[in-house]
């Protein structure tokens, strides 16, 4: 048991300290949306800060595009797309594909929000989300007027347009 404990400290320090479990600081709540810029699915030039200023921004990350959980996740957000549009929120995905595979993610499962390209993991570095191999870990963070009222450290698959639309409705409404 201890020899375990042991073994598996060594293994997931070694994975840090190479770069393979990185994690910069979480974004606390009340943090100002973080300004990074970064390409969409169409190879678009996209601002977080500015594009995210006013009113609901729900940002999420999730490890790899055309997934089991990552593709629950989507699609629970795109089939209540218009439960959260209603309440004002815009929805931006993140992960560390590329441009092209988050393009074919969006099209096969006709996502009708952004998905941001971070191969740079510039995002993920901003927003203090732990990558592990260079994988996102599921999160979501929700944005008023530029200013982090929720956050999801350990983000639902299919549940995570529920979560977010009972956290509009806990800060009472519309954005």
């Amino acid at each position: 048991m201890v020899r375990t404990r042991v073994l598996t400290l060594a293994i997931c320090g070694g994975l840090t300290m190479f770069g393979f479990g990185a994690k910069a600081e979480e974004l606390a709540e009340g943090a100002k949306l973080p300004a990074v810029a970064v390409q969409d699915q169409d190879g678009r030039t996209i601002d977080l800060a500015a594009e995210g200023g006013k009113g609901l921004t729900l940002v999420y990350f999730y490890p790899k595009a055309d997934t089991p959980g990552c593709t629950k996740q989507a699609c629970s957000l795109r089939d209540s797309y218009a439960k959260l549009t209603d309440t004002g929120v815009r929805v931006f995905g993140v992960s560390t594909d590329d441009v092209a595979a988050q393009k074919a993610f969006q099209q096969k499962y006709r996502l009708p929000f952004t998905l941001l390209a971070d191969s740079d993991k510039k995002v993920l570095e901003a927003f203090g989300v732990p990558s592990t191999l260079g994988f996102a870990k599921r999160q979501a963070f929700l944005f008023r007027d530029g200013v982090l009222v929720w956050r999801d450290l350990t983000a639902s698959t299919d549940q995570q347009a529920a979560d977010v639309l009972a956290a509009i409705q806990e800060l009472g409404g519309k954005g």
